[in-house]
Order: C-alpha cells, then sequence, then structure tokens
C-alpha cells in the first residue's frame, strides 16, 4: 500500500504544471535543470518520498522551482514548495537513493554547522532507528557511483579525508565531545570541503571510497554529538552514515554505526530496541572479523543486560570474549582497532551489574581500567562505573574509595555521558548520605567540572 501524501503544496504544484502522472518526466527535466551541480540521478521514486514528506537539499529546490516555473510560466517560490524552512531537517529518516543521502549530509552538516550555539531539541526515535536498521540490512546495493560534476575527486583526496577523521577520533577520546565548537568546525569542514566533493566528478571506485569517508566522519560526528548529549543530531549523523556506508559497500563499518547507534538507545534507557538494532547489526556484519565480532557482541550483552535478558546476555558476552582471543590472528579494520580487552570488561561490568549480579561485575573492574592513556573518557567512565557498581552491592566503602578517584580522570573532559554516570552515582550513594566518608566525596563530586 502506498504511503498517503503529505506535502499536498508540492503535490498541487506537480498537478499545475502536468506531471501529476508522470513524475519521472519532472525528475528528468530536474536532472537537466541542475546539471551544472553534477549528475544528478533523481526519477519517480524521488518523487514520491519528496511527496511523503523526505526534504531535498536548497540548491536541489530551487531546480524544483526553475522547472516547475516554466511549466507553469510564472514565477514559483521556494516557499511554495512545501518542503518548510531552510535549516529544519524534521524526523530522521533513512535516504532511500544516493543522491538522497547526498542532499541529507548537506542539510544536516550545513544546520550544525549554523546552530552550534543552540541546543538541541526533540527526542531519540526508536521506531526510525529500526526503520533506518532494516533499511541498511536489506535495500539492495548502490548501483555505479561514478559522477560528473564541477570538481574532480581522487583517491589522494579521500585519503586526506581519513587522516582528518582520525585527528578527530583521538581528540574525542582525550577531552570529550562536550564543547560545541569542536563540532561546529568538523561540521564547517564537511560543508564547505566534503559535501562538494560529494557533488563532484569521480570514478567508481573513487566514489565508493568517498563515501565510506564520508561515512567515518560522519559517524565520527554523530559519536561526539550522543557524546555531548545531542541525541537528535547524533540519530540524524549516525542514520547518514549508514546510507553512505551501505553506498561503500562496507558492510562491516554500517554494522559499527549501527552498534553506536544501539549504545545509545542503551544509554538512553531503550534496551529492548537497542537489542534489534545490534542483532541487525550481528546478522549484517556475517563472517565479520574476530576484532568486529567482539565488538558487536560486546555491545549486544549490555542491551540484553538492560532488558533483562540474563540468559542471551551471558552468552553475548562469552561470545565477545572467545571473538576478541581470536583477535590477535584476525584484526579486521583499523577503526575497530580501539576495542580492548578493557572496552569488554567495561561492558561486562555494566551489563552484569544491570542484572544485579555484581560479584561477578566487580570480577571485571580491574581490568577494565587497563586502558591506554589516549582513552582518557573511558577511563573517567570506568572508574565511575566501578564505583556505582559497588554502590549498588551495598560497598560503600568501597564505592566512596572509588569515587575519590573520579576527579583525577574527569578533569579536562567535556562529556554529557561522564557528567550522567556522576549523576546516577550520586543518587546511588544519596541513601547513605549521613556517613561522614558519603558526605566527603559528595563536596568531591560538587568540584568536579564534570558535576552535577
Amino acid at each position: 500500500m502506498a504511503r498517503p501524501v503529505t506535502n499536498a503544496a508540492f503535490e498541487g504544484l506537480l498537478l499545475a504544471a502536468g506531471y501529476a502522472n508522470s513524475h519521472a518526466a519532472f525528475a528528468r527535466q530536474l536532472n537537466h535543470a541542475g546539471r551544472n551541480e553534477g549528475a544528478w540521478r533523481y526519477d519517480a521514486a524521488s518523487v514520491y518520498w519528496w511527496l511523503r514528506g523526505r526534504r531535498p537539499g536548497e540548491h536541489v529546490q530551487a531546480a524544483m522551482a526553475e522547472t516547475l516555473a516554466r511549466k507553469l510560466g510564472r514565477s514559483v517560490a521556494i516557499a511554495e514548495l512545501g518542503f518548510g524552512a531552510g535549516d529544519s531537517i524534521g524526523m530522521c529518516v533513512y535516504p532511500a537513493t544516493v543522491d538522497g543521502a547526498i542532499d541529507t549530509a548537506e542539510q544536516i552538516w550545513t544546520r550544525l554547522a549554523k546552530r552550534f550555539n543552540q541546543q538541541d531539541s526533540g527526542a531519540f526515535d526508536t521506531g526510525k532507528a529500526l526503520e533506518a536498521a532494516l533499511g541498511w540490512r536489506y535495500d539492495l546495493p548502490d548501483k555505479a557511483l561514478n559522477r560528473n560534476g564541477r570538481q574532480q575527486v581522487t583517491s589522494t583526496d579521500v585519503q586526506s579525508l581519513y587522516a582528518l577523521a582520525d585527528h578527530f577520533t583521538d581528540l574525542d577520546r582525550r577531552h570529550g565531545s562536550g564543547s560545541p565548537r569542536t563540532r561546529a568546525v568538523m561540521a564547517d569542514f564537511l560543508v564547505r570541503q566534503v559535501a562538494p566533493m560529494l557533488h563532484g566528478s569521480y570514478t567508481d571506485a573513487v566514489g565508493r571510497d568517498l563515501m565510506r569517508a564520508a561515512a567515518t566522519l560522519s559517524g565520527q560526528l554523530a559519536f561526539m554529538s550522543y557524546d555531548a548529549g545531542e541525541h537528535v543530531m547524533a540519530q540524524h549523523h549516525v542514520t547518514l552514515g549508514l546510507r553512505l556506508a551501505k553506498t561503500a559497500d562496507d558492510r562491516l563499518y554500517g554494522a559499527h554505526l549501527l552498534a553506536n547507534l544501539a549504545t545509545q538507545a542503551v544509554f538512553l534507557g531503550h534496551g529492548r530496541e537497542a537489542a534489534r538494532l545490534i542483532e541487525a547489526a550481528i546478522d549484517g556484519a556475517g563472517s565479520a572479523p574476530a576484532a568486529v565480532l567482539a565488538r558487536l557482541h560486546a555491545t549486544a550483552a549490555t542491551a540484553y543486560g538492560q532488558s533483562g535478558e540474563r540468559r542471551a546476555c551471558q552468552l553475548a558476552l562469552t561470545r565477545a570474549e572467545r571473538a576478541l582471543d581470536r583477535a590477535g590472528l584476525d584484526p579486521g579494520p583499523r577503526w575497530v582497532g580501539y576495542f580492548s580487552p578493557a572496552h569488554l570488561a567495561g561492558a561486562a561490568l555494566r551489563c552484569l551489574g544491570d542484572l544485579h549480579l555484581y560479584t561477578q561485575a566487580l570480577r571485571h573492574a580491574p581490568e577494565a581500567l587497563t586502558l591506554d592513556s589516549q582513552n582518557t573518557r573511558t577511563r573517567a567512565l570506568h572508574t565511575a562505573l566501578v564505583a556505582m557498581t559497588y554502590a549498588r552491592a551495598g560497598d560503600t566503602d568501597a564505592a566512596c574509595d572509588w569515587t575519590s578517584k573520579i576527579g583525577q580522570h574527569a578533569a579536562g573532559i567535556q562529556s554529557a555521558r561522564v557528567r550522567q554516570r556522576v549523576r546516577e552515582l550520586a543518587a546511588t550513594l544519596s541513601s547513605q548520605q549521613t556517613s561522614p566518608q558519603v558526605k566527603e566525596v559528595f563536596h568531591i563530586l560538587a568540584a568536579m567540572p564534570a558535576a552535577i
């Protein structure tokens, strides 16, 4: 059954211009009008989705207005098209086409670059997250990606994007993503440099590598937004990253991004939905390298732990441990190199604690802190998690000892996730706040930069 039209204004203009029953003809004329922007490949399916709420980029809307104006014999304002204000993204939707993905990229990068000093609004949409997972997993692969645009893109150009992604990843792990300026600088670069590359000229091989690099940058920006508490923007970017990874035919990185989306869902308390997301990621990854499987199964364990599925949680942990044991012989892509025994121990600490298996959980505490020096934020998160697990287990003395160590790890970090974990820890200790030791650690927490 076809979805109902939601953009009545656009539908009325198509009817008046004689395109009501000829969406393919309109798409052909639109491609011709936008020929200076590159090799557009819009078709009847594109028109279908525009009528049902998908919003094309401003440059595409300008070409639409031009195309309709020629047929109607009058000027057509972009506002008449019914796509809403220029800085409105709307609900996060998995783009149906490559051109839709490129347009979406330009829209949300521009939006973030313009609004870095504004507060995120809206809520994480589990339904849209699951739709994105299904689209990534089951949509057909994209055909040839070669394009003819105004800017020639080479393999060397694409490699520079990977270097930039590595730089922002390192900054994120060391200092957190709480500063809006860092994300705005990255978004501005994406608007000024990467978006024109996506509209440029490239071969199929370079195009797929370009899409992979753009997915990597979008995925990093998604994770930074998530760490900063910008959950709607994070969902927009990870959904875009999924679509770009699909275009690049990189199922492993797509599975990694879907695992990040599941991690965000766990953070927000959507354990059951997170489990479905990570199941899709594991299914889509197929016979992946051991290091990738270790990361995916560890994420599955956290989702099952939060949703109270004890058996599934413990099975996922076992699978993650076995996969990580093989990772030295089967390391996988370079982007998964961060995942270490300490990260798996942190996941075990989290999910077993959620299942109230505190004794089992705390066995993983020492290894959870054997992190490389650049993982500053993860060290702060794991330290707070150890303290909280001791508090929930009823060992207030140990909880206070570990709480007193958080400050040295959280110094200089801007992270909404660290702040949230500190709040959870304080809430867990609040029932014992008459204790002198608890009072003392409350003063420590209150003095932290990442404090309540």
